[in-house]
């Protein structure tokens, strides 16, 4: 395997689930990371990645410092914000810098050396690789080392269903009544197998979901997290133990984390979702990654889905290419 050279920045947003996906697959290309979080201003920050006139003045005078030569030779972006980044490096490097952009960037994908975007976005072109789910760092290794960062878990009573909650996005109304349906699904199933519930909320998750969850889990053997309140993030060690995971159907992330474990993943819909995330729900039932919730079935039928060393080894050669064309 060739060894790339010099230093990878990954530019993110603050948005947690871009910072996974960037950083893991630039951990994969084995070079020093700079991590820059990088915020636009308005109108660049309404307007990105279309806007690029002015772009570096798009900053802060603070962060203008950071977004400075030398250039990096690699450059990893995820999210809208951080595609105006990876699309003005590639000019103000003279196209030395190897461009990068995670998730559809909404322009022509030729303003960067490759997009990286999974198949329910819809983005074609010869440069662009298109995963089914989103990169993460999910693997036998994390799954192990989340396994020991919670060995208590291991005392709690099998199965052990972990329950992944999101929050409320457009054409999703995550509110305390689908709260309500989904904590009456999950109780009933526990009274009949028994077992344990580990629910984990994210920072998207509201207070009204949370409040449910905790009356509802009231006696269960397990867990509800939802913050610092509550001490460490378990949520490797809920992966690294989970007998089962429910995701809600909102976060592709979430979804796709979940079925890089192994274990059977299910979900809970009870309104139709909208195009594209639908688009997504399919492509991962149709692989036999995803399961309803009411499906007691649990024959699995597939591997786990990891799908970020292959994008990682694909992206490995274009840059080789690049650096010797």
């Amino acid at each position: 395997m060739l060894k790339l050279h010099g230093e990878c920045w990954v530019i993110t947003d603050a948005a947690a689930g871009n910072q996974r996906q960037a950083l893991a697959l630039a951990e994969r290309l084995q070079m020093p990371i700079r991590h820059l979080l990088l915020e636009p201003r308005a109108p660049w920050t309404w307007l990105a990645p279309r806007l690029a006139l002015g772009g570096r003045f798009a900053l802060a005078a603070g962060q203008r410092e950071l977004f400075a030569p030398p250039w990096p030779h690699v450059a990893i972006g995820c999210g809208r914000a951080a595609a105006l980044f990876t699309r003005l490096l590639r000019g103000l490097s003279d196209h030395q810098c190897y461009t990068v952009q995670i998730l559809d960037p909404r322009i022509d994908p030729a303003h960067w050396d490759t997009v990286i975007a999974p198949r329910h976005d819809q983005v074609d072109g010869a440069n662009v690789l298109r995963p089914l789910g989103s990169l993460n760092s999910v693997d036998d290794a994390w799954l192990a080392d989340g396994r020991e960062s919670c060995p208590h878990f291991a005392e709690l009573p099998q199965p052990r269903v972990g329950v992944l909650l999101g929050g409320p996005r457009k054409g999703i109304a995550l509110n305390a009544d689908y709260a309500s349906q989904l904590a009456k699904r999950l109780l009933r199933r526990q009274r009949q197998e028994g077992g344990s519930l580990l629910v984990l909320a994210s920072r998207r998750t509201s207070p009204a979901l949370i409040e449910v969850f905790r009356d509802a889990l009231k006696g269960v053997p397990g867990l509800l997290w939802a913050g610092r309140d509550d001490g460490r993030n378990p949520y490797p060690g809920v992966l690294g133990w989970a007998d089962r995971l429910i995701v809600t159907p909102d976060s592709v992330n979430m979804l796709s984390e979940a079925c890089a474990v192994g274990c059977p993943v299910q979900t809970f819909v009870n309104t139709p979702l909208p195009a594209k995330i639908e688009r997504f729900h399919q492509a991962l039932r149709s692989a036999g990654l995803l399961q309803d919730i009411d499906d007691v079935d649990m024959a699995r039928r597939a591997p786990p889905l990891r799908e970020t060393d292959a994008i990682a080894s694909a992206l490995r050669d274009r840059i080789c290419s690049h650096n010797h064309g």
